[in-house]
């Protein structure tokens, strides 16, 4: 096990109807809010009359901005920055998706800092200070609503960078699984392979003697499978949203990484497909880690083969590791399928013709990954693989 600091400092709010508390919850931190959202599904669902009569009853003053995508873009995070500074805005709520708490998290960056927000994910500047957040979560996929990490776009270039400081934990996260019972299917098992892709970053990892975070990465996984399944038939199904909600959490506040070395390649490559032709990042994920297992599985075939055993069950008197391994990965795949995702660039009908330049941006400041080195040949091939 390697050597691990684990701190974690977002309130988790579990349940139903926890979102009409969110007014007291923003008292603690400030009066002046900016209530950031996006392309207006909340207000079908009536969850934004609940969060403004909240914020009223609270005496809250707050300002409004819509409009966040998935994959979040650099401008309207400026926007945001600008609303912030000439309204004096003193706490950030976000209520949405990944998409639209990465884009609050930026906001939040990018307040008391002189340049421009693009600086701090080109490496150019440090973080100082944030406006404090907190975020009503109607997604369980990102795990962004306890986790250090920003992900956006910037239109200029279609470039997709992530940042990570502790400062972007957000204050609290009201979880409750009513909120979800209106997600498209699709949405639902994108959502299940960004929470399994989470997992897979730091359970396919080179560290030994990591057995307890083995096995709460196989048991999230499992229970992901297996609620996914559940949801995808049966949308309103709050037990199984409830676990999907809060495996989403687990599987990216830090806890399952700890004592490991993580790689991350997977999601650097499937950013480039998002950047580039705008597919959602669980759909690109879907696609892009059977590729990278089949690329890499040799590197560590046992650890391949206790995948296979573990969750799938499958049987290891049939065949030798290499075997198990393989299966593992077929299993994977089949599961994806199973739930309407895609696991082919084929399946996301996107042209071929720039797999070399996005294994080139992706690898831009040097290799990739930590459970083997991906170089830009590697990255080629793992793309072609995914054809």
């Amino acid at each position: 096990m390697e050597n691990f600091i684990f701190k974690n400092e977002t309130k988790i709010i579990f349940g139903k109807d926890t979102e009409n508390g969110v007014g007291k919850e923003i008292l603690k931190y400030g009066k002046k809010v900016l209530f950031h959202y996006g392309a207006g599904s909340i207000k079908k669902t009536g969850l934004y009359e609940k969060v403004l009569k909240s914020l009223k009853e609270s005496g809250i003053t707050f300002f409004e901005l819509g409009g966040v995508k998935p994959n979040p873009v650099v401008s309207l995070i400026r926007q945001g920055i600008k609303i912030c500074r000439e309204n004096d805005i003193d706490f950030i709520l976000a209520v949405g998706g990944g998409s639209v708490i990465d884009s609050t998290k930026a906001i939040s960056m990018g307040v008391n800092y002189k340049g421009d927000v693009w600086d701090f994910f080109e490496g150019k500047a440090k973080l100082e200070s944030t406006l404090p957040t907190g975020v009503i979560l109607t997604i369980p996929a990102a795990g962004s609503e306890s986790s250090v990490v920003t992900v956006i776009t910037n239109e200029d270039g279609l470039i997709k960078k992530g940042f990570h400081s502790s400062m972007l934990l957000p204050k609290f996260a009201i979880l409750n699984p009513e909120l979800t019972f209106t997600l498209p299917v699709f949405q639902i098992a994108c959502g299940a392979a960004d929470i399994l892709a989470h997992t897979f970053e730091r359970y396919f990892t080179q560290s030994e003697n990591v057995d307890l975070t083995d096995k709460l990465c196989e048991g999230l996984i499992k229970s992901v499978i297996k609620n996914s399944r559940i949801a995808v038939s049966s949308p309103e199904n709050y037990d199984a949203m409830a676990e999907l909600m809060w495996a989403s959490t687990i599987a990216h506040n830090g806890i399952l990484g700890t004592g490991r070395i993580e790689d991350w390649t997977t999601h650097r490559l499937g950013h480039e497909i998002s950047a580039l032709y705008g597919i959602t990042h669980g759909a690109s994920l879907s696609v892009m880690f059977p590729a990278w297992m089949r690329y890499v599985y040799h590197f560590n075939t046992k650890r391949f083969a206790q995948f296979a055993e573990r969750v799938f069950n499958i049987n290891a008197d049939f065949g030798d590791e290499e075997w198990l391994a393989k299966r593992g990965i077929d299993e994977l795949t089949y599961y994806f399928k199973e739930l309407g995702l895609p696991t082919t660039l084929s399946d996301l009908k996107i042209p071929f013709d720039k797999i070399e330049l996005m294994a080139q941006k992706a690898i831009a400041k040097g290799p990739l990954g930590k459970f083997t080195k991906i170089q830009v040949e590697d990255a080629i091939r793992i793309y072609e693989l995914a054809i």
